[in-house]
Order: C-alpha cells, then sequence, then structure tokens
C-alpha cells in the first residue's frame, strides 16, 4: 500500500501543477484537476491506512465520516472536497454551464489548502 499511497501522492502534485496551468485557460479542466488532486491526496491518505475505495461517493463519504466527524480534519476541509466535487462535475459534465474563471481560481486555492492539510497528516507522503 505504501507504493500505492506514494503513487497517487505523486499524482496529486501533478494534478494541482495542472490545474495551476489551466485556471486562467480553461476553466473547466483547471476546477477538474483541482478536484483530482484533492481526490489523489486523500486516496494517498487512506491507502496509508489500509482502505481502498471503488467510488469516489464512497471516498467523500469516508471523508466525513472517518476524517472530519472525528475530528482529524477540520470541516472546512469537508466543505472544500464537496465544492471541489460540485466544481468538476459542471467542469466535466457541465453542458452548457461552464465554470468561471473566478471559481476556477477558488477551486485551486481550495484543492491547495486540503492538498496541505493531508501532508500536514501525513508529512511521510511528501518526503
Amino acid at each position: 500500500m505504501r507504493a500505492f499511497a506514494a503513487a497517487e501522492w505523486d499524482r496529486a502534485g501533478r494534478a494541482l501543477g495542472s490545474a495551476r496551468q489551466l485556471v486562467e485557460t480553461d476553466p473547466d479542466s483547471a476546477a477538474s484537476r483541482a478536484y483530482y488532486a484533492a481526490f489523489h491526496a486523500l486516496t494517498a491518505l487512506f491507502a496509508l491506512r489500509e482502505q481502498t475505495f471503488t467510488r469516489h461517493s464512497a471516498i467523500r463519504a469516508a471523508l466525513h465520516r472517518d476524517l472530519v466527524q472525528p475530528g482529524e480534519l477540520p470541516e472546512e476541509h469537508g466543505r472544500d472536497y464537496d465544492f471541489l466535487t460540485d466544481v468538476r462535475e459542471t467542469g466535466d459534465y457541465g453542458g452548457l454551464t461552464q465554470v468561471p474563471a473566478e471559481t476556477a481560481r477558488l477551486a485551486v486555492e481550495k484543492a491547495e489548502a486540503f492538498v496541505a492539510a493531508i501532508e500536514r497528516m501525513c508529512p511521510d507522503l511528501a518526503g
């Protein structure tokens, strides 16, 4: 599981870098990449705890149940993950509705904060 966690952490970093680069030119893709940065960081954390999930809804539920409710992660980060999920769905499947650049910038900020919070919980992920 450690190798899987490291690979997921690496994917989180790459997704966050992509989100930063795309925010002004392709807000839909930036919002999607911001979500995936948080998703992969969270997947890495759960992998270190020997937990894996096959559905996005399952990892989202586990975030709230296993991390936010017991107080390991502030409620703000649970709300931020929910926000990132919503903007990803708009960016990926919104049809005529697109993610505004301002919302994409906010998504990148929230993803950066979320990934940083996961890193504080598991500093050996980044090392």
